[in-house]
């Protein structure tokens, strides 16, 4: 069910973009300094071409400013899992070292 309704969201983004694509077709140029500047380097791309890398960048910039920001997070589950596992084993430990039956526990006291 999840796919189905995933589809009915990407299959009209996937069209809108692909539009996008095919109206714009005429090519922008791209200076990365003014003329004035001495900017001599110029690049002359589609505009769809042109807006689709700047949206990837952007997501790209976006994803490793996050990874860092939560960096906190994952070294704080990484100590609780390593803790996790620590207090497993000794579990386990006083476990095996548990008396295999009941001769060292106390009597039962019965009421008169």
């Amino acid at each position: 069910m999840l796919r189905y309704i995933k589809l009915l969201f990407l299959v009209p983004i996937g069209a809108a973009i692909i539009g996008f694509a095919v109206l714009n077709r005429a090519p922008v140029a791209l200076t990365y300094w003014p003329q004035q500047l001495g900017g001599p380097f110029s690049l002359s791309l589609p505009l769809s071409i042109l807006l689709l890398l700047f949206l990837m960048s952007g997501v790209l910039v976006g994803g490793i400013a996050t990874w860092f920001t939560q960096g906190s997070h994952r070294k704080a589950e990484r100590q609780l899992r390593k803790e996790a596992e620590r207090l497993k084993s000794e579990a386990e430990r006083l476990k095996a070292m548990q008396p295999a039956s009941n001769e060292l526990a106390l009597p039962l006291f019965k009421s008169r």
